[in-house]
């Protein structure tokens, strides 16, 4: 059931008020204390000064309870799926949602009380008995012009707001008609246009504060609408000098799903709304809604179906236990791009959207990955929602053990397990460390492997609990305790299994119709063998670049889905412009395979860009040497030359000394496998081109653009077909979070559509078969 939680706002307070809570947080409380130079606590206990009756005061006060009751819940084992919050109730809502902290919710409110409390020259009216219409025709009627309808607070419950003589007018008005009019005691005409000049002064204020969007849907007394991302300081200026629209905010939480309500404060004067919006919703859309500053936040509801009444939602769409597990608003995720190019600024920007990246620690140093750790947990409102690439390491056991043993010291929760052939001590020390025993006896892994596969018998070993020679390794080194250990032989290595399929990675040029489909009964296969039924989930990626593709792998029935191609050509990542410049005027056709430079000799591939470089066939070249010769010696001097010249603009000679350098410092035992095998030596030149050509990409050396490597599947043609014509058409304005948003709003409307097209009337076509009507 789909829950909302609801704040009060200013007339909730009481002499009490908070008794339960504030001897709870005393660290918190002291921090209101210190802002605001009062006792808050004796404040709300006893009323004592400077009281509850001034809106400068009961303001911060009331915020105080709000929050600390939230938190309490939250602890509590409560989580909503939608705020909302009645005028300054909504500054509670927003601090639920992530939006800034509780010191500052502390600081915003009290310059909103005391900007408030400034305003003079009117009052304010609640009309109870008439509805909207019939208060307006007698104003309008009467000729009184200067009264704001502040409050839609139901039905028949309206709050009239502006010069305290017109408010009198208008009372005997609605006595007359049959109705009530109560003068509240407020000291100035809030929520109308006389509040323009408070509205102003705030906005200076906010200016520097640290805002960030929702993570859980908040409703906007403004709009009633949830907050749009980047619209937090927007609106709630304008909510200052704007009508509170509840009955409408209300009406939507009706209309969306939601079953059940949770007010959350003092008093209950907020549910007896609720209840009457259930009775009578508001049916007529927000005029404000016109004027939102970006499309709106989706919000939760219940799954969707064909007899519906309400819409599908991006929110609905895949696993609900995946977004609960990960903490995020969608089942969506971004893949880590090696060499950071997956940035500590890409990841930090959806974690403070409520969604999920993973960082690119592929080819990075240790004291690189470090420092972007450092980076992302000081990062406001990321709130732990991000994760870490762990790169398969066949070659270098030790540095996934190092780069393991880094992530369980900074506690990070989430890896992404890429390029790997088979389960390896490194993956399952760390999803196992912490392992553990909840209440009622069952086995629980505090962190999450989200394994990226293309081949159902590395699947299967992720899907399966650890081998056994694997677990008593980690228990004999002291990695894991037995006790860990044994838990760990009832679990999955992998609780999230993503199915790569044709992208920019190592993904065998699989077909997302047939590998999906295929892992998913090879999931139910391995989930009876070892009975882990329920615990592994499956998710898509590879080829995810535009709405109808989100919305088919969830057709197939993935539990996620996971992009990488199309996150490159955002601001936030870590490549070059010139890159992204490239990567913004590909179509569909401009990639191609080529060797992978970490799995040379094997033979791997990995997608990368064509149009407008020459990597694909040059490193196609030195493979096909490499497959032929056994030597640097044996190429004739013709092709030397070549690649010399043109690939490498250096000679064999030079860049064996570069490559033995690094070697001397990271892998000294492949210096004496080159010296004894010429072909090793070969092998290692030849990878030499793959890390340059990858670095030039990195630093846009627009004279080498021929030799950039770039990996990159064909959804970014996709995606460039999808937004043409649009403002993300410029890859400036393609923030990582906008791409999400995109993908997953427009999947749901597509499936959405789907289904009213599958299910609806169609008549005979004259040319056979029938016709279906589409919107």
């Amino acid at each position: 059931m789909t829950t909302a939680w609801l704040f009060p706002g200013q007339g909730a307070q009481r002499r009490g008020m908070g008794a339960s809570v504030l001897d709870r947080y005393p660290d918190l409380v002291a921090q209101a204390d210190e802002a605001l130079g009062y006792s808050v606590r004796e404040q709300c206990l006893t009323g004592a000064e400077p009281g509850l009756q001034d809106t400068r005061y009961v303001q911060p006060a009331l915020f105080v309870v709000c929050a600390l009751s939230a938190l309490a819940r939250l602890e509590e084992g409560g989580r909503p799926d939608v705020l909302a919050g009645h005028s300054l109730g909504e500054y509670t809502a927003l601090f639920v949602a992530g939006c800034f902290d509780f010191a500052t919710g502390v600081r915003l409110v009290r310059r909103r009380g005391e900007l408030m409390s400034a305003a003079s020259g009117g009052g304010m009216t609640a009309v109870v008995g008439l509805r909207t219409d019939t208060l307006e025709e007698l104003l309008a009627g009467s000729g009184i012009d200067d009264l704001d309808l502040a409050n839609r607070n139901s039905d028949e419950q309206i709050v009239l707001s502006g010069p305290v003589e017109s408010l009198a007018r208008a009372g005997q008005l609605v006595a007359a008609a049959g109705g009530r009019a109560v003068p509240l005691r407020v000291s100035a005409p809030f929520h109308s246009r006389y509040m323009a000049q408070a509205a102003e002064q705030f906005r200076q204020f906010l200016t520097g504060e640290p805002l960030v969007d929702p993570t859980i849907p908040v409703i906007s007394n403004v709009t009633a609408r949830p907050y749009p991302a980047g619209s937090v300081a927007e609106l709630l200026v304008r909510q200052i000098h704007q009508p509170v629209r509840w009955w409408e905010s209300m009406s939507l939480l009706v209309r969306q799903g939601v079953g059940e309500v949770v007010e959350v404060g003092p008093g209950r004067v907020l549910t007896p709304l609720w209840e009457a919006a259930r009775a009578r919703p508001c049916q007529v859309p927000s005029q404000a809604a016109s004027a939102d500053p970006a499309p709106t936040a989706p919000m939760p509801g219940p799954a969707p179906s064909a007899d519906s009444a309400g819409r599908v939602r991006a929110e609905q769409l895949g696993s609900a236990g995946f977004r609960r597990d990960y903490g995020i608003r969608y089942a969506y995720l971004a893949g880590a791009m090696y060499k950071g190019i997956a940035s500590a600024e890409l990841v930090i920007r959806l974690g403070q959207a409520g969604l999920m990246g993973f960082f690119g620690a592929g080819g990075c140093t240790i004291d690189e990955i470090e420092a972007a750790l450092r980076t992302i947990r000081s990062a406001p409102g990321v709130d732990g929602r991000f994760g870490m690439n762990l790169l398969a390491s066949p070659d270098a056991p030790g540095v996934e053990r190092e780069i393991v043993d880094l992530y369980l010291r900074h506690d990070v929760r989430f890896i992404e397990a890429a390029s790997y052939t088979g389960v390896t001590p490194g993956v399952v020390h760390f999803r196992f460390r912490g392992a553990h025993r909840d209440s009622e006896g069952r086995p629980r892994a505090l962190r999450h492997v989200l394994a990226k596969v293309s081949r159902p018998e590395v699947a299967e070993a992720f899907m399966s609990p650890p081998p056994a020679a694997i677990l008593a390794q980690l228990v004999a080194e002291g990695a894991l305790t037995e006790q860990e250990a044994a838990i760990a032989a009832e679990l999955p290595v992998a609780g999230d299994i993503c199915v790569e399929a044709d992208s920019g990675g190592h993904t065998d040029s699989g077909n997302p119709y047939t590998l999906i489909p295929a892992m998913l009964r090879l999931r139910d296969e391995v989930a009876a063998r070892h009975g882990v039924t329920g615990l592994i989930r499956v998710g898509a990626a590879g080829g995810i670049g535009s709405p109808e593709a989100v919305a088919a792998a969830f057709s197939l029935g993935a539990d996620f889905v996971l992009t990488g191609s199309v996150n490159q050509c955002s601001p936030q990542a870590g490549t070059s412009d010139a890159v992204k410049e490239l990567l913004a005027r590909i179509d569909v056709p401009d990639t191609a395979y080529a060797p992978a430079g970490d799995l040379f000799e094997l033979g791997a591939r990995v997608q990368v860009v064509r149009k407008g470089t020459l990597f694909a066939a040059r490193a196609n070249k030195l493979h096909q040497l490499y497959r032929q010769l056994d030597s640097l010696d044996d190429i004739d001097p013709s092709t030397r030359e070549t690649i010399e010249q043109r690939y490498f603009r250096a000679t064999f000679d030079e860049v064996w000394e570069e490559t033995r350098e690094y070697l001397r410092k990271n892998r000294s035992q492949d210096i004496e496998r080159a010296e004894r095998n010429p072909k090793v030596k070969m092998a290692l030149v030849f990878r030499w081109y793959f890390a340059h050509s990858t670095r030039l990409a990195l630093d846009g050396v627009s004279a080498e653009r021929v030799n950039f490597q770039i990996h990159c599947g064909p959804a970014m043609g996709t995606f460039n077909r999808c937004v043409a014509g649009t403002p993300l058409q410029d890859w400036r304005a393609r923030h990582v979070d906008a791409i999400a948003e995109l993908l997953m709003t427009g999947a749901a409307a597509h499936l959405d559509r789907m289904v009213r097209v599958l299910t609806s009337c169609s008549s005979p076509d004259p040319q056979g078969g029938h016709r279906v009507y589409r919107d």
